[in-house]
């Protein structure tokens, strides 16, 4: 069983979010990086797989020459080989991504029987890098699983939805998009990192397609506004405190 996952260099979740001058890309001068939740859970379900039923781990991005840390990561996970299909550092869009990864893909000496995605990326979620792959190398694609299931060279997925779970059966080679949730990702050993470190990542350079999607500009939501009430200092503050709780019916009258 040789299994793909295909990662994305991300701003640290949580983190807050500015945009350049011109809104048209994240100012990521003063952010961390990272992959998106879901990755992660994609690293390590492919890491399980493996673990069931033999066979290889390779992870691959899209990015500039610094993910190759996040690269790193993964393979501190335990991740066998890394491909980093390397850029000058802009975004690509959703189509030109996939298109970029299909093409490494078709080139691989050896095909995957499995291709993991997480289901949308932390930044742009655009849930539709893993569909579009799919389509270009005319593969089966399930998104949004949360249960995973090899037997032969069948999958079984299953997506949760509000009443239950829906069930898909699915012919190898196929790729799948997890969620978040799927499993709780292990974290790295200190020799897994050093491994990793040592270990060489194949870079590649792709080659831009021309796209009919064009960006406009970027909007960043709006936060979430939070509004605190003083009510007062020292024990002066308890009769209010005690009103306050009443209000609330949180104490009786």
């Amino acid at each position: 069983m040789n299994v793909l996952v295909c990662v994305k260099r991300v701003p640290e979740t949580g983190a807050r979010i500015t945009l350049t001058a011109d809104a048209q890309a994240i100012d990521t001068s003063l952010l961390g990086f990272t992959i998106s939740p879901h990755e992660e859970c994609a690293v390590e379900e492919a890491l399980r797989i493996t673990e069931r039923h033999g066979g290889s781990t390779a992870v691959l991005t899209l990015g500039p020459p610094a993910a190759t840390e996040q690269l790193q990561n993964a393979m501190a996970m335990g991740i066998g080989t890394a491909v980093l299909l390397e850029t000058d550092g802009h975004d690509w869009n959703a189509e030109a991504t996939a298109a970029a990864l299909a093409e490494a893909l078709r080139t691989r000496p050896e095909p995957f029987d499995l291709l993991l995605f997480g289901n949308e990326a932390a930044d742009t979620g655009d849930y539709q890098i893993g569909v579009r792959v799919a389509h270009a190398l005319g593969l089966p694609c399930v998104t949004g699983i949360k249960g995973i299931a090899i037997e032969d060279d069948r999958l079984t997925a299953r997506r949760e939805t509000g009443g239950g779970w829906e069930i898909f059966e699915l012919t190898l080679p196929a790729v799948v998009t997890v969620k978040e949730g799927i499993n709780l990702p292990r974290y790295a050993s200190l020799p897994g990192r050093l491994r990793a470190k040592r270990t060489p990542i194949e870079r590649i350079e792709p080659q831009p397609q021309a796209s009919a999607l064009v960006t406009t500009r970027l909007v960043v939501p709006p936060e979430q506004e939070t509004h605190v009430e003083i009510i007062g200092g020292g024990a002066d503050a308890a009769p209010r405190v005690v009103e306050v709780l009443r209000e609330l019916g949180l104490v009786a009258s």
